[in-house]
């Protein structure tokens, strides 16, 4: 499922009262914090963040920063190791490897 589909079914889902949406954001963000016990898990606090950020400003915009930084987190690790992993194979072409 692609994101823009969650972001879909989230809204189609979620109750059209804006008190009913604060309730299910907060008490998903209160799950998560307590994602260490069983029954919980730490997937329902950027699910919460989200669920928030639909009716509140400033939630909106420490989410998007959110995004932002670990998007560009992940950017980077991917062409890090995409980096080694063609040095390796250029290594081992040119026989400097053995």
């Amino acid at each position: 499922m692609t994101a823009r589909k969650l972001q879909r079914w989230i809204r189609q889902n979620l109750p059209s009262s804006k008190l009913a949406r604060w309730a299910v954001g907060l008490l998903l963000i209160i799950g998560g914090i307590l994602g260490f016990l069983p029954v919980l898990g730490f997937w329902m606090l950027p699910l919460g963040l989200y669920v928030l950020s639909m009716d509140s400003r400033p939630v909106r915009r420490f989410r998007r920063r959110l995004d932002l930084f670990f998007g560009r987190a992940w950017y980077r690790l991917r062409n890090r190791l995409r980096g080694e992993r063609t040095r390796r194979r250029q290594k081992h072409r040119d026989g400097k490897n053995r």
